[in-house]
């Protein structure tokens, strides 16, 4: 397996020590197998729910277009 080292700024260090107590990991790689296992997941599951660009089956809304207050 190929490994690839990630420099973070500040910032993201902090974000990626909440998501690490949060998900429960032992380390800070745990938080980021999961979003990158995740990420592509969530563009399948998001196809299947609303069709792909090219097969012109997406549902259409009925929501209104004006807001209404």
């Amino acid at each position: 397996m190929a490994q690839a080292t990630v420099t973070l700024d500040a910032t993201y260090a902090t974000y990626a020590t909440y998501a690490t107590m949060l998900s429960g990991a032992r380390n800070p790689q745990g938080p980021v197998d999961l979003v990158l296992r995740d990420y592509p997941a969530r563009g399948r599951r998001t196809e299947t729910r609303t069709g792909d660009a090219a097969d012109d089956h997406r549902p259409t809304s009925d929501r209104p277009t004006a807001r209404q207050g």
